[in-house]
């Protein structure tokens, strides 16, 4: 029972070659892109101004300095949004629900935040590692302290997106496997377990769009503490 249940995360593959590859590249293929005409469609206009909104709301509190990100930001999080919504459709496999590839993005782009604020900044950097006003005896400590918590923060970023979605997409199973289970011993309580299904699948479509949000905001905080 339990290795069925945690099936739908293992990677699968079709003649030895991992659909994973494919569930990555699926999202893409969801977005309008835009066209030579003096005016564009709705789903097209849609977009442009979702992304505007998002890219002003995200970057408002940044230095200047630090709006070369922009388009950085817009990219991973419409790909992280994609991937999270494709993964609520029933037989899609949810690329975001592997640790590794969360860490995958999550790694470099901290590490570039860290490196950035040790080029623009190296002073003001490392003094967060020691909060002013420290006593002597505690300095060892709390250096020690505040580089694991550095060192940490990529690891959190991607147990994050992975512990949530993965919970949401157990619980769905658990409660679709329920539903089925009790429709030929009770439908009253069939009907019932169908309608919290639908209530954490809505749920689940929230969940996916602010995992994705919370990423690239952490990812921003990161850079405008070392822009």
């Amino acid at each position: 029972m339990m290795t069925s249940l945690f099936d739908q995360f293992s990677s699968p593959s079709l003649l030895s070659i991992p659909l994973i590859l494919i569930a990555m590249l699926v999202p893409w293929l969801f977005l309008a892109s835009s066209t030579n005409r003096w005016s564009s469609n709705r789903l097209i206009s849609l977009q442009t101004i979702f992304m505007n909104t998002f890219t002003k709301h995200i970057l408002q509190p940044m230095n200047q300095s630090a709006h070369k990100w922009a388009f950085l930001f817009v990219t991973i999080f419409v790909y992280i949004l994609g991937m999270n919504l494709l993964g609520l459709f029933p037989y899609i496999f949810t690329p975001t629900t592997q640790l590794s590839l969360n860490l995958g993005l999550a790694i470099p782009l901290w590490l570039a935040t860290v490196l950035i604020g040790l080029r623009n900044q190296p002073s003001a950097s490392l003094g967060h590692l020691l909060p002013e006003g420290t006593p002597p005896l505690l300095i060892p400590v709390l250096i020690i302290i505040e580089t694991i918590s550095l060192f940490i923060r990529p690891i959190a970023l991607g147990v994050r997106l992975t512990a949530n979605l993965t919970a949401g997409h157990l619980l769905i199973q658990l409660i679709s496997q329920a539903t089925l289970a009790m429709l030929s011993m009770s439908a009253a309580v069939s009907l019932l377990a169908f309608s919290a299904l639908v209530l954490l699948t809505i749920l689940e479509i929230a969940v996916a769009m602010i995992q994705a949000y919370v990423f690239i905001l952490l990812l921003s905080l990161y850079l405008q503490e070392n822009s």
